[in-house]
């Protein structure tokens, strides 16, 4: 299963539209979002997504009545942490603050956070998969990006949403 990933839109309205493209450019099956859209401004262009959203709330949401409200035809938005299953069996926790789990051994095969709007793919010492897809807006470190997962085999690869082709 293809899974498009991505967190700290912080209201980047253009980066968002660039998101949802590549992610349909790349046939995602499902979205998620690791935290801090901040306001419901960036979610009218997530409505041109071809696939469902999961998402968080980040430490960041300014309206978040506002955000829950206009998530709901896009798909789940849960606090900060959740897990699910992919249809193929893969177990994903999700959530903004790694260390909101830190002490959580869990049982999950990926591991996505978000929050330091830094990028990184690791495998730690269970052959799980931590994930960060870096930041979508681009605010902090001007280097936009994006994260596709895919899960049988697991793997992941970032996306920089400056290199994207329109």
């Amino acid at each position: 299963m293809r899974i498009g990933v991505f967190a700290d839109a912080h209201d980047h309205l253009d980066h968002v539209r660039k998101a949802v493209e590549v992610f349909n450019d790349e046939g995602c099956e499902l979205v998620v979002f690791a935290g801090d859209f901040v306001s419901p401004i960036v979610l009218p262009p997530l409505r041109r997504l071809k696939c469902k959203m999961l998402a968080c709330f980040g430490d960041n949401e300014g309206n978040r009545l506002g955000v829950h409200a206009g998530f709901r035809i896009l798909g789940k938005l849960s606090e900060s942490a959740f897990g699910f299953r992919t249809p193929d069996g893969t177990r994903i926790l999700v959530t903004h603050i790694a260390d909101h789990v830190k002490n959580d051994p869990g049982e999950f095969d990926v591991f996505i956070s978000a929050h330091t709007h830094k990028p990184h793919i690791i495998c730690d010492a269970h052959q799980r998969l931590h994930l960060n897809p870096g930041e979508t807006s681009g605010w902090t470190y001007r280097q936009p990006t994006v994260a596709i997962l895919e899960t049988k085999p697991t793997s992941a690869r970032i996306v920089s949403l400056l290199d994207a082709t329109s």
